[in-house]
């Protein structure tokens, strides 16, 4: 069984980052590298992970007109990064693009994932600022994640509670990477729709997102375990669904 746990590396900076995963020593966790290190630091930091034999999700969330996206991807492709993504609502168009500039780059290995709704937006966002009213959230992230696959996609960022019904729409091997996973009675922060890790495990995620209570947490390497454990456990000692 694959490592499901993604460690959110939300620092201001590379230095602050390394100081963190000193503590991992002599393990390689998956990390995500989001808008905020990647902008600070840049391609750099992104090789020293590399290099450390870190598991890498470049977490950017490209979305513009297909051209650009092509070619900002022909550019990530070749980080040698393990996962990226777009926005799904770029449309299928851009998807496509996405795929064909990582592959131009040589990086076939690379997963590309698309970002269906955000895990802060709620029902009440999607109806009054994204004038979606015609589905209810489920709806609407299945739907996106419907197109991510038609695109050539390898998956889509959603939430734990949307993941069981894209597995039914696309199948077991559509990857489903989930954040707003927090272990019980942490603080939710900004996320809306969030869940524990044994709640991922019954609800057919592939892989969990999880920052702050890993990265703020006194012992990170102790909750990092007892994290991965919740979910192995979860996922071993219970009868799944089997999808298509």
């Amino acid at each position: 069984m694959e490592n499901p746990v993604i460690i959110a590396l939300d620092f201001k900076n590379a230095d602050q980052a390394k100081s963190f995963l000193s503590s991992f020593e002599g393990q390689s966790p998956y990390v995500k590298v989001g808008m905020e290190l990647f902008y600070a630091e840049g391609p750099s930091f992104i090789k020293w992970l590399k290099e450390k034999n870190f598991r890498i999700f470049l977490d950017l969330k490209l979305h513009d007109i297909p051209t650009t996206v092509h070619k900002a991807m022909k550019v990530l492709g070749g980080l040698n990064i393990d996962m990226v993504n777009v926005h799904a609502a770029g449309g299928t168009q851009m998807m496509r693009a996405a795929k064909e500039g990582l592959l131009a780059a040589g990086a076939h290995h690379t997963k590309l994932i698309a970002v269906t709704q955000l895990t802060s937006t709620t029902e009440k966002v999607l109806i009054e600022e994204l004038l979606i009213k015609n589905v209810d959230m489920k709806e609407c992230v299945t739907h996106y994640a419907d197109l991510a696959k038609k695109a050539g996609l390898d998956g889509v960022v959603c939430s734990v509670h949307e993941a069981m019904k894209i597995k039914d729409v696309c199948g077991k091997n559509f990857l489903t990477v989930t954040p707003g996973i927090r272990p019980s009675g942490s603080d939710t922060h900004d996320q809306a729709r969030v869940a524990t890790p044994r709640e991922a495990a019954l609800k057919g995620s592939d892989y969990m997102v999880i920052g702050r209570s890993i990265t703020q947490s006194d012992t990170p390497v102790t909750t990092y375990s007892e994290i991965l454990n919740e979910w192995r456990d979860s996922h071993e000692n219970n009868n799944f669904p089997t999808f298509a």
